[in-house]
């Protein structure tokens, strides 16, 4: 009897060291230089980013997150995206990462404006369609207190056969995305992410908001928005409004580009992150 609590004491232990030692991320190393920190959207892998990536290695040491749940990375437990954030803090400290700048679309945008409201030693944003609260633009009456793991919208997920997922993440990809080429590798993204990571992490996300924390951002912020399918005037509108605690900030649009800027005006993209990079502002 003694023999077989002994081995339940082992197993509980075991099992409780598997889940304390996840990661919430994987990373990919390539180049020297100045480091940055790439953080690609909800469900995406870095390979988002292959193109500017590329190119950037050449004189910058690129960190490339793929997030928990994501890509190859097994998922970890939930709260999710906090944890996210709480080891990203503690890779740049054991990494002993200096003057760090972070690039992140989407979600990726959106974390690096948490990180850098509670920190101020990264040295620069730059945001691909990034906005401080998605929730708020997203929802109408927005409460981040009211949103939680169990809604019957979350569930419904959940309980969704492959098939009909697949169906609805070709669908919202239509509204992503304009470069009809690119629309397979987004939904593969989004079918390939572990299922519950795609419900509970985008409930994280929805109940993130950062309109009033971003005032503490004192480093420079370079923004990219695309403006499909809002047009150009009421998507700065909507920006404004979410970054009017942000003390200061450059905002360029991609005019007639969809949420995947990278996707649809390549060139464009690169060049502004060009001169992002080599702004002193």
């Amino acid at each position: 009897m003694k023999k077989l609590n002994i081995c339940f004491i082992v197993i509980i232990l075991l099992i409780a060291f598997s889940m304390q030692s996840q990661e919430s991320f994987q990373v990919t190393k390539t180049g020297k230089g100045q480091p940055i920190l790439l953080f690609p959207g909800f469900t995406c892998t870095p390979e988002v980013f292959s193109e500017i990536t590329t190119h950037l290695s050449e004189n910058y040491e690129i960190h490339a997150f793929t997030f928990a749940g994501f890509g190859e990375v097994s998922p970890i437990s939930f709260p999710w995206l906090p944890k996210i954030k709480k080891e990203i803090q503690s890779y740049v400290i054991e990494n002993k990462l200096k003057d760090v700048i972070i690039l992140g679309h989407s979600m990726g945008g959106s974390l690096g404006l948490w990180l850098a409201s509670e920190n101020n030693n990264y040295s620069k944003l730059i945001l691909i369609d990034a906005l401080p609260a998605i929730g708020a633009l997203m929802l109408p009456d927005y409460n981040s207190k009211t949103i939680t793991y169990d809604s019957p919208y979350n569930q419904k997920l959940l309980a969704m056969d492959s098939l009909t997922f697949t169906k609805m993440a070709k669908q919202m990809t239509q509204g992503m995305s304009l470069n009809k080429d690119k629309h397979q590798q987004i939904v593969d993204w989004i079918v390939q992410a572990d299922r519950k990571t795609y419900v509970y992490g985008y409930t994280d996300l929805l109940k993130l908001d950062l309109r009033k924390a971003i005032k503490e951002i004192e480093i420079p912020v370079h923004i990219f928005a695309a403006t499909h399918p809002y047009g150009k005037e009421t998507t700065a509108l909507n920006y404004q409004k979410q970054y009017q605690n942000l003390k200061d900030y450059k905002i360029n649009f991609a005019d007639g580009s969809g949420h995947f800027i990278m996707y649809e005006k390549p060139q464009w993209l690169r060049d502004q992150i060009e001169t992002a990079l080599q702004s002193n502002e």
